[in-house]
């Protein structure tokens, strides 16, 4: 299994908040009971604690332990497969209003750290760049599609301009995006619980739900108390395992690798991003790589569908990093971690109601660091009766993913294929 700690994670190392609660005891009644201290269940605590409601969130672990508190840290715009993908089961114009709050999203983000002083190292600018050639093409239609739906502040990049702004060879253009750009994740959710206890949420850590009842009065039990509840909020994501049976097969747990370097000074850091955007490749299976505050770089990537972690995260990892940068063969690895990331079959996020009193939110598939933000924003509104905006999202139609003993052996295939196809293409 991916690294189920955060001792070597760079982010736990500097974290510049201590949230600490204690273990549900006993039973409790509220309006709202929260599975998840994640990005998604505390975005919807914290929304429906200022609109007056008694929330209870239960985490398994420490806020922030899954996804929320592992990734890359990069914001990014839309959706994992693009607008054609929605456009397939929605009218053009319900993709585009889709794209619309996805794109809201980042303002939320913006919203919450200026109202709740999170210090979380927010950043605008990215860059989304080509291994081929002949790939410039694909760059053009992005750019194109952005500018239909609205979205500006983009730039094409040709070799040699991106070679200005990074310090490697190896891509052939990029598209730079101003509106999208990366942050210190774990600070920003340990940011997001604190603003949701000073709204007068519980939150209970050390706090495993082993069983729920999803009916009209839903109820989540612990191995030391219940919390009986008006509504439910389902947002544990790839963490969420077999708790909740119907939701099993929606979403696949994926493990995503991290690395940070010792600290490489100001000039030799800003000699690899000159403009601190965050960075990706185009590949399906990407490499994605960002400056840290203080003058780190933090590269990440390698998904795995097998869930087994690599023995030696730092030697698994750093062949990928010094392929982009050479000149860092002589750099110490500080931090290597990993986790899990959810996805869906489709790559677009699930959500509905397993009931009218049961909402559920997951599988961001590599976008969640802004869109678990709006989607636990959705839930809360939907609970409070305004559940247009949701019910949108709830429209699109996900297949489950292959269950029983083939499971991962085929998706295990299916990575090997896009290896294969990243190499060729």
């Amino acid at each position: 299994m991916a690294n189920e700690t955060q001792a070597s994670s760079y982010y736990q190392a500097t974290a510049n908040r201590n949230i600490s609660t204690q273990a549900l005891g006993g039973d409790v009644a509220a309006d709202v009971v929260v599975i998840g201290a994640g990005y998604t269940g505390l975005s919807a605590a914290l929304e429906l604690a200022k609109a007056g409601f008694k929330v209870v969130v239960l985490e398994a672990q420490t806020v922030g332990f899954g996804a929320s508190g592992r990734n890359g840290g990069q914001i990014c715009t839309g959706f994992s497969p693009g607008q054609s993908r929605l456009e397939a089961q929605l009218s053009k114009a319900d993709a585009k209003r889709c794209f619309d709050m996805a794109e809201e999203s980042k303002r939320l983000i913006e919203t919450r750290i200026a109202e709740h002083e999170i210090d979380c190292d927010l950043t605008w600018g990215y860059l989304h760049c080509i291994p081929k050639p002949h790939q410039f093409s694909d760059l053009q239609k992005w750019a194109a599609e952005y500018e239909a739906l609205g979205y500006g502040g983009n730039t094409l990049l040709t070799k040699a301009e991106l070679e200005g702004k990074l310090g490697t060879a190896i891509y052939h253009g990029a598209l730079r995006e101003s509106h999208a750009g990366h942050l210190h994740p774990l600070n920003y959710c340990l940011g997001l619980a604190a603003a949701a206890l000073q709204a007068g949420v519980e939150i209970f850590e050390h706090s495993a739900v082993i069983d729920v009842d999803t009916g009209p009065s839903p109820k989540a039990r612990t191995a030391n108390g219940t919390v009986s509840a008006k509504f439910m909020v389902i947002a544990g994501n790839a963490y969420l395992g077999r708790l909740v049976k119907p939701l099993y097969g929606r979403i696949m747990p994926v493990g995503s690798y991290i690395v940070a370097t010792e600290p490489l000074g100001e000039n030799r850091a800003k000699s690899l991003i000159a403009n601190n955007e965050a960075v990706a490749n185009t590949n399906f299976i990407v490499d994605y790589f960002r400056r840290s505050a203080d003058h780190r770089l933090l590269f990440g990537g390698r998904a795995s569908y097998s869930t087994m972690e690599p023995a030696n995260l730092a030697e698994y990892m750093q062949p990928r990093m010094t392929a982009v940068f050479p000149q860092l063969k002589d750099v110490k690895v500080d931090f290597a971690w990993g986790g899990f990331i959810a996805i869906t079959s489709n790559r677009l996020p699930d959500c509905g109601r397993l009931s009218p009193t049961v909402y559920y939110a997951h599988g961001y598939s590599g976008q969640g660091v802004a869109l678990s933000g709006l989607y636990g924003k959705l839930l809360a509104e939907a609970i409070r009766g305004q559940a247009e905006r949701f019910d949108l999202f709830a429209k699109i139609k996900h297949f489950p993913f292959p269950g029983g003993a083939l499971r991962t052996p085929l998706l295990v295939a299916a990575m090997t294929y896009y290896r294969i196809r990243d190499v060729l293409s």
